[in-house]
């Protein structure tokens, strides 16, 4: 046989696909979508939780700053409020059955467990236990010392470093 007499093939050259498009991803993309959002949903709910705990934090130490630095004198409408701010952030941090009945020395204790100290019973602090309920003040309640340990607390309950 003689190839030249056969009829010549008619063959086509060869023809690559036509590239992937962009769009749709392939499912790994989209998996790796889904873990990013949760990731940045997760950053963005501990961002905001630092954010509301700095601000909170905050504006108790300037209202704790206001009642302690008038000056140098603590009222008992002051001490109240003092209480007052404490037993709010108590019961925000702690559960309510273990804070609202609390008064007078179980309630200094219970500063003294949660700030790991026993200034509170032993300090500067028991003036808050009987303080807002006097009509008058004697002279050696040291407002000072008494700012600087609910200050300390305040940043230790409120999650400061």
């Amino acid at each position: 046989m003689n190839p030249t007499g056969q009829t010549a093939l008619q063959l086509r050259d060869i023809h690559l696909p036509a590239e992937p498009g962009f769009w749709p991803p392939a499912p790994g993309w989209w998996l790796l979508a889904a873990l990013l959002l949760a990731l940045l949903v997760w950053a963005a709910r501990i961002g905001l939780r630092h954010y509301r705990l700095h601000r909170q934090r905050q504006r108790l130490l300037a209202r704790l700053d206001a009642l302690t630095q008038a000056d140098d004198t603590i009222t008992p409408e002051a001490l109240a409020e003092i209480s007052i701010l404490l037993r709010r952030l108590a019961l925000m941090r702690y559960p309510r059955q273990q804070v609202a009945a609390l008064t007078g020395s179980q309630w200094l204790r219970f500063l003294d467990e949660t700030s790991n100290s026993d200034r509170f019973s032993q300090g500067p602090g028991q003036v808050l236990a009987m303080g807002p309920y006097q009509p008058a003040l004697s002279d050696d309640v040291d407002a000072t010392a008494l700012g600087a340990l609910v200050h300390d607390w305040i940043k230790k309950n409120t999650g400061a470093h």
